[in-house]
C-alpha cells in the first residue's frame, strides 16, 4: 500500500507542478514539470523524510513501479507507429531515413573524438578508453517520450513535426546497431577479442526479430478487432495487445555459438502501431481514444523518470567534467548531423535550422544501454552510469523546453492557444443564459 500511495502522490505532485508553472508564468512544457516533481518526490528530497506516501524512500521503491515505465514506453512507441502510415511515408520516408541515420552516426563520431582526446588529456585512470567509446555509442540515442509529449501538448503540426517523429522512431534502430558495434570494440579493448557475433549478428537479429514480432502482433490485432462492434471494446483489445507485446518483447533466447534472440520493446511496439494503423479501418478513432487513455500513464512515467535521477553524481567533479563534454558535443553532433543531412535532402530552411535542436532529449533508450554496459565491469559500468545519469538530468529538464521553443519558432505551435480556448469555454459556461 505504501508504494501505491507514493505513486498516487507522485502523479498528484506532477499535476500540481504544472499549475505552479502556470501561476509563475513559466512557459515550459508539462514534461519539465513532471520531471521536476519527480526529483522532488524522489529519494533525495521528500523521499528522504521516510514519511509513508510522501515520496519514494529509495531506488528499490522506484524499481517496484518500474513496470509502469515499461508499459508507458510501449504505448509511446505504439503511438509513434502512427507516424508510419503509407501516405506519410511516401512523402517523408526517404528523407527521415537518411536524416535519422546521419545525425545519429555524426553524434557518435563527434562524441567519440572528443572523449578520446579527453582520455589522452586527463589520463586512462580518469577516463578509460573503453568508457569513452561506449559513451560515444550511447550518444546516438534520442528519447521519443519527451518529444511526443511536447508535440501532443501543443498539438504541433507542420513539416518539421511530420519529419521529427519518424526520425525519433528510427533513432532506436540506428542507436541499437551503433551501440552494439561500438560496445563490441570497447569490450575487445578491455581484454577480450573482437566478437563478430556480438558486434554484428546479435544486433541485426534483434532488429529483424523485433520487426517480425511487431508485424505479426499488429496483423493479429487487426484481424481480431473485426470481431467487435464497439470502439470501446476495440480500445480494450488494443490496450491488452500493447501490454501483451511489451511482455513478449522481454523474452530472450540464447542459441548455440553465443547467438541471442532478443527484442527491443520500442521497436516491437512501434511496428505493432505501424501495422495496425495501415491495416485497420478503425485505427484513426482507436488512436485518438488511446491518446486520452494514456495521458495519466505518461505523466506517471515522467514523474518516475524524474525520481530516478541520481543527484549524488554532483559529488564527483570528474563526472561533471566528462558529462559536460558529452552533453555539449552530443548536442553539436545532433545539430550538425541534422543540418547537413536535411540540406542534402533539400528540406526547407526552417527544418534545417530547428530539427537538430528537437533531437537533444535523451532518457529511456540510453538508460537501457547503460544496463548492457555494466558487463564492462563494476568500475567502468558505474562511471558510465553516473555520466549518463548526469546528462539525462540535464537533457530531460532542458530538452523538452528547447523542443517546444524550436517548434514554436518554426511556426508549428501557438503558445497558450490551448489554455486560452479552455478559459474561453469556462467563461462561456459561467455566463447566465437569457
Amino acid at each position: 500500500m505504501r508504494i501505491l500511495l507514493a505513486t498516487a502522490f507522485a502523479l498528484f505532485a506532477g499535476l500540481m507542478m504544472t499549475r505552479v508553472f502556470k501561476y509563475l508564468h513559466l512557459k515550459l512544457p508539462d514534461v519539465t514539470a513532471f520531471l521536476i516533481a519527480g526529483v522532488i518526490v524522489g529519494p533525495f528530497c521528500l523521499g528522504s523524510t521516510k514519511i509513508p506516501g510522501l515520496g519514494f524512500d529509495s531506488m528499490e521503491d522506484i524499481s517496484q513501479v518500474a513496470f509502469l515505465s515499461n508499459v508507458a514506453l510501449g504505448f509511446i512507441a505504439f503511438d509513434i507507429g502512427n507516424e508510419f502510415r503509407l501516405a506519410q511515408l511516401r512523402q517523408t520516408g526517404k528523407t527521415a531515413t537518411v536524416i535519422g541515420i546521419i545525425q545519429a552516426v555524426t553524434a557518435t563520431i563527434l562524441v567519440d573524438i572528443a572523449l578520446i582526446i579527453l582520455h589522452f588529456i586527463v589520463g586512462a585512470d580518469v577516463l578509460p578508453l573503453p568508457v569513452a567509446i561506449t559513451l560515444g555509442s550511447i550518444a546516438a540515442a534520442t528519447a521519443p517520450a519527451a518529444t511526443l509529449m511536447v508535440v501532443r501538448q501543443y498539438k504541433a503540426k507542420g513539416p518539421l513535426t511530420s519529419l521529427l517523429l519518424p526520425i525519433v522512431a528510427l533513432d532506436d534502430a540506428v542507436g541499437l546497431v551503433v551501440f552494439a558495434v561500438s560496445f563490441g570494440i570497447a569490450q575487445a579493448l578491455e581484454g577480450g577479442a573482437l566478437n563478430v557475433i556480438s558486434v554484428i549478428v546479435n544486433p541485426v537479429l534483434e532488429i529483424v526479430c523485433s520487426l517480425v514480432l511487431g508485424a505479426f502482433m499488429g496483423t493479429l490485432l487487426t484481424v481480431l478487432e473485426k470481431m467487435f462492434f464497439s470502439n470501446s471494446n476495440r480500445l480494450s483489445l488494443t490496450i491488452s495487445f500493447v501490454i501483451m507485446t511489451i511482455a513478449l518483447a522481454s523474452v530472450k533466447i540464447t542459441l548455440v555459438g553465443g547467438v541471442t534472440v532478443s527484442f527491443s520493446s520500442l521497436l516491437v511496439c512501434m511496428m505493432l502501431g505501424t501495422m495496425f494503423c495501415n491495416l485497420s479501418e478503425y485505427s484513426t478513432d482507436i488512436m485518438q481514444r488511446s491518446s486520452k487513455w494514456t495521458a495519466p500513464l505518461y505523466a506517471v512515467f515522467f514523474v518516475i523518470s524524474g525520481s530516478q535521477l541520481d543527484l549524488s553524481v554532483f559529488r564527483y567533479p570528474v563526472i561533471i567534467l566528462i558529462g559536460a563534454v558529452y552533453i555539449i558535443v552530443r548536442c553539436l553532433g545532433k545539430y550538425i548531423g541534422a543540418r547537413l543531412s536535411s540540406s542534402m535532402m533539400h528540406c526547407s530552411e526552417t527544418v534545417r535550422k530547428y530539427l537538430g535542436v528537437t533531437l537533444f532529449p535523451q532518457a529511456g533508450v540510453a538508460l537501457g544501454m547503460v544496463v548492457s554496459a555494466q558487463s564492462l565491469g563494476a568500475e567502468y559500468g558505474s562511471m558510465i552510469r553516473n555520466i549518463i545519469l548526469f546528462s539525462v538530468l540535464v537533457y530531460e529538464l532542458v530538452g523538452p523546453m528547447l523542443t517546444k521553443i524550436s517548434l514554436e519558432r518554426a511556426g508549428e505551435i501557438t503558445t497558450g492557444a490551448t489554455d486560452a480556448q479552455n478559459r474561453a469555454r469556462f467563461e462561456k459556461k459561467k455566463m447566465p443564459t437569457a
